[in-house]
């Protein structure tokens, strides 16, 4: 009887050290969270200013980069990528598009939906964007080493992948009801 008792005192220690450790993770996922929302926060006040003269919001300096660093695109590819409405991606094609910096062309393999592309006003800006921003960040001599960096790349790209797994799934907050 007295060794069923040890076991059971085991099992009740294993089970509180596993439920810690869980907590200890749901925790530090919390404040990775917390740190990624405060840091986009920031960056949409930021990026505003770095490129004042050039008059982009960050969703228009979004679209200008990512047309420039992948090429043509239809407004439904570029906001599956984001993932924003289809209807949001449209807006800021528009206002990109009335200031001459992109352009709809034929698409090859949709008959409606036209790509998206840079025309030379645009892709020159897509260059100046990415020229003050390689400046901005060099001018914050972030103390971290290269392997820290890619560490918290791929960090942050393991959270991003689990995010859209459960938007893809239909399951993101499935739990809370």
């Amino acid at each position: 009887m007295m060794f069923c008792r040890r076991e059971e005192l085991l099992i009740d220690i294993m089970v509180d050290r596993i439920m810690a450790q869980r907590e200890q993770k749901e925790q530090a996922v919390e404040i990775l969270v917390d740190e990624v929302v405060a840091l986009y926060h920031l960056l949409r006040v930021v990026v505003p200013r770095i490129h004042s003269d050039a008059n982009l919001t960050a969703a228009a300096r979004g679209v200008l980069r990512g047309l420039d660093r992948i090429g043509p695109q239809t407004v439904p590819q570029m906001a599956r990528a984001r993932p924003v409405s289809r209807q949001y991606i449209q807006t800021v094609v528009n206002q990109l598009a009335k200031r001459g910096l992109v352009e709809l062309i034929p698409n090859p393999a949709h008959k409606r939906s036209s790509l998206v592309q840079l025309t030379s006003k645009g892709k020159k800006l897509a260059e100046a964007v990415a020229r003050k921003e390689e400046a901005f960040l060099a001018e914050l001599q972030i103390d971290l080493s290269e392997k820290e960096l890619l560490l918290a790349s791929s960090v942050l790209r393991k959270l991003r992948d689990r995010f859209l797994q459960t938007l893809r799934d239909g399951t993101a907050g499935e739990g809370l009801k």
